[in-house]
């Protein structure tokens, strides 16, 4: 006879009620309760049917996403990504409530996080910012049993349950690659232009770019990191006044957003002066810019396989089902303006 909730009840020694929120992936138990049912299911073979039980149940997975509010094209990219979610709620049985934050702002993020695991949602997705209390409230949402996906920038620790988003080490190494190869020998200054080294994926992007350039292209030698907050006016000015005091500038690496800004300012450098230009995102900014010849090389990331990709995961983790790992994988697209789709 097949086990059922009676005696995993019975085995873990807790309620019925407990039972089902450890199965079912809710917030209020401890950690130790939930490795009790655990435990107990394991030793008594137990098999959920978990879209048969959600059916039958009618279950709504609500899901929050937390997400800056500054005004850049990729950004407003992901916020397209989460409406058109909200748009097959009805299909894939979630609600998504989006909170907006200010970008890099480390205690509005970790206030955010509190409030909406004060609602116990079915699990939580936000764009990290890799500071102390941020990670601290995290660890505590995770301790409680709400799942915890990091979107696009992840945190440094284990206190998510997966990240969502491309390998941005992988990133910055084929960026330095590229602009390289582009450079063609030149020996000159390299600027680097990020929005925050406050995230990690920008970190890393920086840190593994200078890696290889140094490793690969000692002609090359980095300028300090320009931090433009992913805002195109702040951009624009950087760029504006990096170029009005030195000569020797051959690449440019943006490796943040903003770059509406980037391209205003490139637009009025003489061609002659015109840096070898690698950048992320295939916005219609970039897009145009990589066909009017202003930028070199977009490394692009799909925000909708991000959004998507996070959802299934608080999904499966709100059900207590493994993450197909192949499936999650973010890809890294490289585009010219000879492969624009």
């Amino acid at each position: 006879m097949k086990p059922t909730v009676h005696d995993i009840a019975s085995r873990a020694g807790v309620s019925l009620a407990t039972v089902d929120r450890v199965l079912n992936r809710r917030p209020g138990v401890s950690a130790r309760t939930r490795e009790k049912v655990d435990q107990a299911v394991s030793e008594l073979g137990f098999v959920r049917d978990v879209a048969a039980a959600n059916l039958a149940k009618g279950r709504v997975y609500p899901l929050t996403f937390i997400i800056p509010s500054n005004d850049n094209s990729f950004m407003r990219g992901l916020r397209l990504a989460l409406e058109e979610a909200r748009a097959r709620a009805g299909v894939e049985r979630i609600a998504i409530q989006l909170v907006d934050v200010p970008a890099f702002d480390a205690a509005a993020l970790a206030a955010a996080l509190k409030d909406a695991a004060a609602e116990e949602p079915a699990g939580i997705a936000f764009v990290a910012v890799d500071a102390p209390d941020v990670t601290e409230v995290a660890a505590e949402i995770s301790q409680s049993g709400i799942p915890l996906v990091t979107l696009v920038s992840d945190l440094s620790g284990a206190a998510r349950d997966h990240y969502a988003g491309i390998d941005n080490a992988a990133a910055g190494r084929t960026a330095a690659s590229l602009l390289g190869r582009f450079a063609g020998g030149r020996a000159g200054k390299v600027a680097v232009l990020a929005g925050s080294m406050l995230v990690r994926d920008h970190r890393e992007r920086c840190d593994a770019f200078a890696a290889a350039i140094a490793r690969e292209f000692s002609s090359l030698a980095l300028l300090p990191v320009l931090e433009g907050r992913d805002d195109p006016d702040v951009v624009e000015r950087l760029v504006a006044d990096l170029f009005a005091g030195r000569d020797d500038i051959v690449a440019l690496y943006s490796l943040g957003a903003g770059n509406r800004g980037l391209v205003r300012a490139l637009r009025r450098l003489p061609a002659g002066r015109r840096p070898v230009v690698v950048a992320h995102e295939l916005t219609e900014t970039m897009r145009e810019a990589l066909t009017a010849g202003l930028i070199d090389a977009v490394l692009n990331q799909d925000a909708g396989h991000e959004v998507r990709s996070a959802i299934r995961v608080l999904k499966a983790k709100a059900d207590g089902l493994p993450v197909v790992a192949d499936q999650e994988r973010i890809r890294i697209d490289i585009f010219l303006k000879d492969n624009l789709p």
